[in-house]
């Protein structure tokens, strides 16, 4: 076995792990922005390695590139996507949960109106 795979399956194993951390996150977690985190955070570090699996397995610069690209592409849009979609479900007033002690954006949506 090469080094090359070895690090693979490393890579492989670390984004399984991820993924499926992600995957309890969305079923356990009690709202929609504790579940839009653990999402995006876990999803997307697990979807990177196994990515960088692919690119360290792969001989094709052409595979490589596009796998590094995906993870690229997936760190900077999902952030992002994160925000817009928690900040949508809250502004339609999906319930938190009910343990939620600090609501900011309540507190800043009120300045705004006034």
């Amino acid at each position: 076995m090469s080094f090359a795979q070895i690090l693979a399956s490393i890579a492989l194993i670390a984004g399984a792990f991820f993924t499926l951390v992600a995957a309890i996150g969305v079923y356990r977690l009690p709202d929609i922005l504790m579940r839009m985190h653990a999402s995006t955070k876990a999803g997307t570090l697990g979807t990177g390695f196994i990515l960088l699996a692919v690119a360290i397995i792969t001989p094709d610069i052409g595979v490589i590139t596009r796998a590094i690209a995906t993870i690229l592409f997936l760190i900077v849009t999902a952030p992002v996507a994160a925000h817009l979609i928690g900040r949508a479900s809250y502004t339609v007033g999906t319930k938190l949960w009910k343990n939620t002690i600090v609501d900011e954006l309540h507190d800043e949506l009120n300045k705004k109106d006034k």
